[in-house]
C-alpha cells in the first residue's frame, strides 16, 4: 500500500485570500444586474458596522450567505460562474505572503493540499485550482434539473463542520494526520485544527486568538509588509 501522504488544510477566505470569495462574488453579481441592489443592500448595514469595529465579522458574512441563496434561486448557474471565473481570473493573486509561501513549502515537502471553505464550491474549486491544491471542498448550492439555483445547500450539515470534511478527506485520499498542519482565521477553523499536529491561526478573529492561546497553538499575524508571531 502506497504509504499516507500528511496532509496540509487551508481555510480560503480571510487566510489565503484576502477578502471572501462570495462576497466578492456577489457584489460583482449586483454590479452586472444579475443580482437586485436589495442583494447588496440586505447585508450594507451589518458589513458597515464590521468595517467601524461596531460588528463582528460572522453576523455580516451570514447575511451575505443568506443573500446569495435567496437572490441566486432561479439565475441559471452559468451566468454565476461566469461571473466567478472572471473574478478568479481578475484576483487569484490577492493572496497573503504568509500563507502562499507556506502552500508553496508544503507543496514541496510533499504534503496533500486541501483546502475547505465556506464559499460556494464553484468558486472555491477554481480559485484552489489556480493555487495547486489536490483537492477542495465548499458549500455546494443545487441547481436542479434546470440547471438554475435552486436556493438550497447540499449537506449543508456537512460542510458547516469542518473536522468531518477532513476527516472524510483523509479517509478517502488516504492521508495521515502525523506531520499535518492546518491554517485558519475564525471559529469555525477549530475544529479541523484540532485534527493537525500543527494548527496555525492566522489573523484570528477574537474566538479563534482565544482558543488558539488557550491550547498553546501558533498565532500570526500578517500587517501590511510585517508578518510576526504572537
Amino acid at each position: 500500500m502506497e504509504k499516507a501522504r500528511p496532509v496540509a488544510v487551508f481555510d480560503i477566505d480571510g487566510t489565503l485570500f484576502r477578502s471572501s470569495l462570495l462576497i466578492e462574488l456577489v457584489d460583482e453579481l449586483v454590479r452586472r444586474e444579475i443580482f437586485p441592489k436589495e442583494a447588496r443592500n440586505s447585508y450594507k448595514d451589518a458589513r458597515e458596522d464590521w468595517q467601524n469595529r461596531k460588528g463582528e465579522y460572522g453576523p455580516f458574512i451570514q447575511k451575505v450567505v443568506l443573500a446569495f441563496g435567496k437572490y441566486a434561486k432561479g439565475i441559471p448557474y452559468g451566468d454565476v460562474a461566469d461571473v466567478a471565473g472572471e473574478i478568479i481570473e481578475a484576483k487569484r493573486d490577492h493572496v497573503y505572503r504568509y500563507t502562499r509561501d507556506l502552500l508553496d513549502e508544503v507543496k514541496k515537502s510533499g504534503h496533500y493540499l486541501l483546502a475547505i471553505s465556506h464559499s460556494p464550491k464553484f468558486i472555491v474549486d477554481g480559485f484552489a485550482y489556480e493555487l495547486g491544491f489536490d483537492k477542495s471542498y465548499g458549500t455546494f448550492y443545487d441547481t436542479g434539473a434546470s440547471n438554475r439555483f435552486t436556493g438550497e445547500i447540499v449537506d449543508e450539515h456537512l460542510i458547516m463542520n469542518k473536522a468531518s470534511i477532513l476527516k472524510r478527506a483523509i479517509e478517502k485520499e488516504n492521508l495521515a494526520t502525523a506531520g499535518a498542519l492546518g491554517v485558519g482565521d475564525t471559529e469555525s477553523d477549530i475544529s479541523m485544527l484540532t485534527m493537525v499536529e500543527t494548527p496555525i491561526a492566522f489573523n484570528p478573529n477574537r474566538l479563534l486568538y482565544r482558543h488558539a492561546k488557550k491550547h498553546d497553538w501558533k498565532i500570526v499575524v500578517e500587517r501590511k509588509d510585517v508578518i510576526y508571531e504572537i
